[in-house]
């Protein structure tokens, strides 16, 4: 058994050893071809210049004026107050958010709000929570009910009410 693998050794390595002379001539033959010419890269020409000249019209990067309300709403409010100062919990969707809890001290009702990361907050009455400018009406045992500005879609805003519920 050993001499059968020695001599499949020695025939498969004689078997690499053969005669490369002509793999050898036609690499000499590509080697002796002359070399190509590349071509040159075409030129590239820079982009045409533009002077914006407003005259009357707006400046292109000036919003436009806003949306005309098509219709008249009656239950149309205010916008959003812009210089109110954003509360911490705004920047939350509504739905991340999670009552865990309520608490009672000094006479006050606190709600107890966690957020993804998994940090308590305590909130209480006008307080605001979400991204369309909810403010809290109230706290119960089981849910913290409050009301959103939203868009009307006429150019306008409309309150919505919204609540976030206890979770066990």
């Amino acid at each position: 058994m050993k001499q059968v693998v020695i001599a499949a050794a020695v025939a498969a390595a004689a078997g690499c050893s053969g005669n490369a002379s002509d793999l050898r001539a036609y690499i000499d033959e590509v080697k002796a071809r002359p070399g190509g010419r590349i071509e040159p890269l075409p030129e590239i020409r820079p982009a045409p210049s533009f002077v914006y000249e407003p005259g009357d019209r707006r400046g292109p990067f000036t919003p436009d004026t806003p949306q005309q309300r098509v219709s008249d709403n009656p239950n149309a409010v205010q916008g959003p107050d812009p210089s109110r100062p954003r509360e911490f919990l705004e920047q939350f969707p509504l739905d991340t958010l999670r009552m865990v809890g309520t608490l009672d001290a000094q006479g006050s009702s606190f709600g107890l709000v966690q957020t993804d990361d998994g940090l308590i907050h305590r909130v209480s009455v006008g307080n605001h929570l979400g991204q369309n400018y909810g403010r809290i009406l109230s706290i119960t045992e089981s849910e913290i009910s409050l009301v959103e500005i939203v868009p009307d879609g006429l150019g306008g805003y409309i309150e919505r009410a919204a609540s976030v519920g206890l979770t066990d």
